[in-house]
């Protein structure tokens, strides 16, 4: 079980022999990171509920926001489970188009009525394009994103078949204002991020919906589509401390000071070990005795939870394409840097 701790205060670095760590092993990942791990911004190492290991890079310190990427789907699940514990949402079988009552699919697309709110936090809803082949592109250049995923939720393949979608967890995004009437980054900033000392993500109007806007240089706070739905696959900026805060918060089965930010139940539903390694919008591993949940998101964005060691490991990186696996970093560094 792991123990119910948290920083009261703002958060410093604890010695890590205090924290049952080797600090000479950890010493070891900085001239690993700078020379094989050169886009990461930012690692936080949390063990025992305060930190071992803090450091930055590229002209980056602890107050600067990073985008996460697809780390934005693990917050998003979230989201999700204290929905239905507020009874915003029935149960995460609730069917998709329940909160799209003015969508009417075709007669005999009997699959897309299927579709439930589990399909899209598992991947294993169908849709049009092959796995891994999703044209992400096309629905940032609709002036509708909902009604362009509705439109291809449930083509090719069958429910249950692993498909992993940015634009399904778009659509969670969109049921979460649609049962709230709050955006998620609203509903995110008063019901997961101020209760657990994360920084609140402030509202940026966006003016134009170019790459640079969505996914580049201009990216801040929490990105929108344009009907003002916060998007659910990525777009969301976070500070490393905030995404190991957030970590922190599963590991400690989504309590705060004996207050339950998330369900207990769902952040056990979310990491259950799976045919797929697939959680509630969380990816699943578990290698040489060792099992791990993380967040994962383009160019190495990581917030990695390690239950038997008590440990979190939070990277935020600038975007590359082929970055080299954090999880080879986590398993040589920083695992064996704990001591049992």
């Amino acid at each position: 079980m792991p123990r119910n701790y948290w920083p009261t205060t703002e958060w410093q670095t604890v010695d890590p022999a205090t924290l049952r760590m080797d600090s000479e092993k950890l010493s070891e990942l900085e001239p690993t990171i700078k020379s094989e791990y050169s886009n990461i911004n930012g690692i936080v190492v949390v063990r025992n509920g305060s930190i071992a290991y803090e450091r930055y890079y590229n002209s980056y310190g602890p107050d600067d926001t990073h985008h996460v990427a697809s780390v934005t789907k693990s917050i998003i699940s979230a989201l999700i489970g204290i929905a239905i514990e507020a009874r915003y949402i029935n149960n995460i079988d609730q069917k998709v188009l329940d909160f799209f009552p003015e969508y009417v699919p075709n007669v005999e697309d009997r699959q897309k009525r299927e579709i439930s709110i589990r399909h899209l936090l598992t991947m294993t809803a169908p849709y049009s394009f092959e796995d891994w082949q999703e044209p992400l592109d096309k629905m940032c250049m609709q002036p509708d994103w909902i009604k362009y995923t509705l439109d291809i939720l449930g083509q090719k393949g069958s429910v249950g078949t692993f498909k992993y979608s940015t634009a399904g967890a778009h659509l969670l995004s969109a049921i979460i204002t649609r049962s709230t009437g709050k955006s998620a980054r609203e509903f995110a900033n008063e019901r997961l991020f101020k209760p657990i000392g994360m920084n609140e993500i402030p509202d940026y109007e966006m003016t134009s919906f170019g790459f640079e806007d969505l996914f580049g240089n201009n990216v801040k706070g929490w990105v929108n589509d344009p009907n003002s739905n916060s998007t659910g696959g990525w777009g969301l900026t976070l500070t490393p401390r905030d995404m190991a805060r957030f970590g922190l918060l599963y590991l400690n089965r989504g309590i705060l000071d004996n207050n339950q930010i998330i369900p207990r139940t769902w952040t056990l539903e979310s990491i259950a070990m799976n045919s797929n390694n697939y959680g509630y919008l969380w990816w699943l591993r578990e290698e040489d005795g060792v099992f791990a949940y993380s967040a994962l998101g383009d160019g190495g964005n990581v917030i990695c939870c390690i239950p038997e060691k008590d440990l979190v490991v939070a990277i935020a990186s600038e975007f590359i394409i082929n970055p080299r696996d954090r999880w080879t970093l986590i398993k040589e560094y920083i695992i064996p840097a704990v001591i049992d």
